[in-house]
């Protein structure tokens, strides 16, 4: 399952997640000194702010027109906040993958109804099923704001202020252009490109009536489980169909793309239209060493410990909504060790060190201004400033998301404390906000607070503090059972006492407080520090991002940021394992995987696909491409040269993960849904005639 976006989260201090997506790396360490690298790492992820016109004649020897970009922008979606989309008939109907409607789809099920187990199909207009909340988000309007930002932003002093003056504009241009008729109603975001080398208005049409209209079921949407994702040959039907209504009625549009279930050929060329999550492919290789010796390997031990304690959890709980969060867990784990993976590849680093030799010898030939060509030593000091704050930024760190309720609620009694002793009248008005957490799940708090211990320990070693405190003695698992049984923190006449007499928080005995105690002002006194360092970073990559924009221009395109790219590619096999993989696989292939694992739980099918007509096994089912695919890129339609949808993404293989810092397409693959696939799956077991008829024409 090629993982669906979301916008990064602080878990633990410096400790970032962006639960976006791709595999692992396994390119062959060639010699370091053997690695090229160059500005075409920074991969394919076009705007149509700035269409690749001249790119695409020279590289296939094709020459669209503005037309062709118009058309092909207003044709894609972006489906709620996390996925990508495409209207795909001119009545309304819109096309994703399943693991990114799977939510949205199992909201309308109605008592009695299990519609992972069963799919959902509606033969008629009526019985499509709206999904509340649900939206997508059509691009119609882009102005660029670079000129007026950037002014802004050097008009102002420290990098804090920087970052205001920056956050201003943005508001103020927000308020101005809600009243320009042409963009009147339209939702406005401003877009960020090369970390701040270019600015961008962006103004959607959002349609908020989206009813669902097919769905697969589970076992076919995420057919092969997680022992399947991120790899290839795959066998996976990730694809769902929704449809968007005006006034009760479905949208009548011509902007769509046409299905086309001939699908591709051997090297055709092929284009993605989506909205890529995050990529840092501009990160400087002092910050990926950063993040391949502390951040990435303190990310992947907490994600692994997290869904551990949620998969005990789960095993009696049965609950789908703590299997979704366990399926993101274990999706998230391995997309970045993939990446990690990357990061220890010398090969891979090699190339990195050599482009940005390249960069700053092309910056300086440029006669850039002095003060930018120190900007790479300037992160670089940052970055090693950082290195000494993560230990304690990051497994000191009281959030609730990782180590439980219990001990974020014990660093807010400190503050609170704090704040009784040095500001009484003040702590008198924040009294009512100090009440007794409750917990619902002792099991989950327990293990995750257990999980927080066993990685303070790892992390700042056993003669640190904090750790002597926590465990005395005990194993992480009896320290967390000991705290939790001897904690007073759920009881409101303890806290209520501990709100009136403020100052008695600095003095209780309660084990939690005395945890909290010794880890919070460091933390604190970390954070803060990192908080600055991070700002600086910020405003330093924003620097960079316009030196990059300065050199190679357009050429190059800018990171992903969640919005709107096109991406190009060519139908193409790799070699993997000793073989050559397929360009395409079959439904029979589906089968042969479903009987070779005798119907296990990850590959097992339902009833309606157990004998299926012989017209069905020769049929494609997915495919691959060369194309630059991550996290939020989930749902983006595959179109040809004609516009038509060909395919839909779901997935990348296992050497694509190091996509998130460098695009090396030798053995980078994308995984679609074949058009031909979906066509055939409706026809032959769902019987979804009304739903062929539509996409087909026939």
């Amino acid at each position: 399952m090629h993982q669906r976006y979301s916008r990064p989260i602080v878990l633990s201090g410096l400790l970032l997640l962006s639960l976006v997506p791709i595999s692992r790396a396994q390119f062959t360490p060639t010699a370091a000194d053997s690695a090229k690298g160059g500005p075409a790492d920074l991969g394919k992820m076009w705007t149509f702010d700035t269409p690749p016109t001249a790119y695409f004649q020279k590289t296939y020897n094709f020459v669209p027109d503005a037309n062709w970009f118009n058309e092909t922008r207003l044709a894609a979606l972006r489906f709620a906040d996390y996925c990508s989309a495409s209207f795909v008939s001119a009545n309304g109907l819109v096309m994703t993958n399943h693991h990114c409607a799977r939510e949205s789809g199992t909201g309308v099920q109605r008592k009695g109804e299990d519609l992972n187990a069963t799919g959902f199909y509606a033969k008629t207009l009526t019985e499509e099923r709206k999904v509340d909340g649900l939206f997508v988000d059509q691009l119609v309007s882009i102005e660029d704001i670079t000129s007026r930002v950037q002014t802004a932003m050097g008009q102002a002093g420290s990098e804090e202020d920087k970052l205001q003056a920056r956050e201003k504009t943005f508001d103020d241009i927000k308020k101005e252009y809600e009243t320009k008729a042409a963009w009147k109603g339209l939702q406005l975001q401003t877009i960020t490109f090369y970390n701040g080398g270019r600015y961008a208005l962006y103004g959607f049409k959002r349609y908020n009536d989206v009813r669902l209209v097919f769905m697969p079921e589970l076992q076919l949407g995420f057919f092969g489980g997680d022992y399947d994702n991120f790899t290839y040959p795959r066998y996976a039907l990730d694809c769902s169909f929704f449809r968007v209504y005006d006034n009760g009625k479905p949208l009548q549009t011509k902007h769509f793309f046409k299905f086309n279930p001939n699908g591709v050929r051997d090297g055709e060329p092929i284009f993605v239209v989506g909205n890529p999550g995050r990529t840092e492919r501009l990160k400087t290789v002092a910050e990926l060493e950063f993040d391949r010796d502390l951040q990435t390997p303190a990310t992947i031990e907490l994600l692994k410990n997290r869904s551990k304690a949620l998969q005990a959890y789960n095993a009696t709980a049965k609950n789908d909504s703590i299997l979704n969060e366990i399926f993101s867990y274990e999706n998230s784990i391995k997309a970045i060790s993939g990446q990690l993976a990357g990061l220890r590849d010398p090969y891979l680093m090699a190339r990195k060190a050599n482009f940005e030799k390249q960069f700053q010898a092309a910056a300086t030939a440029k006669n850039l201004p002095a003060d930018q060509l120190q900007t790479w030593n300037r992160l670089a000091d940052n970055t090693a400033k950082l290195r000494t704050l993560f230990k304690d930024a990051t497994y000191l760190a009281p959030n609730d998301r990782t180590v439980g309720m219990l001990l974020p609620f014990a660093a807010l009694l400190v503050q609170y404390g704090q704040l009784a002793t040095q500001r009484p009248q003040d702590a008198e008005r924040a009294r009512g906000l100090v009440v007794a957490p409750v917990i619902k799940n002792k099991q989950v708090e327990e293990a995750y607070l257990a999980a927080h211990l066993a990685e303070a320990q790892a992390g700042l070693g056993n003669d640190d503090p904090y750790v002597k405190a926590a465990l005395n003695g005990k194993t992480p698992a009896e320290a967390a059972a000991y705290l939790l049984k001897n904690t007073r923190l759920t009881d409101p006449a303890f806290i209520s006492d501990l709100a009136t007499r403020g100052g008695m928080i600095n003095s209780s005995s309660d084990p939690m407080l005395v945890l909290a105690r010794i880890g919070f002002p460091r933390y604190i006194q970390a954070a803060q520090q990192a908080q600055q360092l991070s700002q600086e970073q910020e405003v330093l990559r924003g620097q960079l991002g316009r030196m990059l924009y300065a050199v190679y221009g357009a050429a190059v395109p800018p990171d992903a940021t969640f919005s709107l790219r096109i991406n190009d590619g060519v139908v193409k096999s790799y070699d993997y394992n000793g073989t050559k993989a397929p360009i395409i696989t079959t439904f029979a292939g589906l089968y042969d995987r479903s009987y070779s694992f005798a119907g296990q739980s990850a590959w097992s099918l339902p009833a309606r696909w157990k004998n299926p007509p012989a017209a069905l096994l020769n049929q494609p089912m997915c495919f691959i491409s060369t194309n630059d695919i991550i996290g939020g890129n989930s749902g983006s339609p595959m179109i040809n040269k004609n516009r038509e949808a060909v395919g839909l993404v779901f997935d990348g293989n296992i050497e694509s993960l190091p996509g998130e810092f460098i695009f090396v397409p030798t053995a980078n693959r994308s995984i679609s849904v074949h058009a031909g696939g979906m066509v055939a799956a409706m026809r032959y077991i769902y019987k979804a005639d009304r739903l062929v008829g539509e996409l087909t024409g026939k």
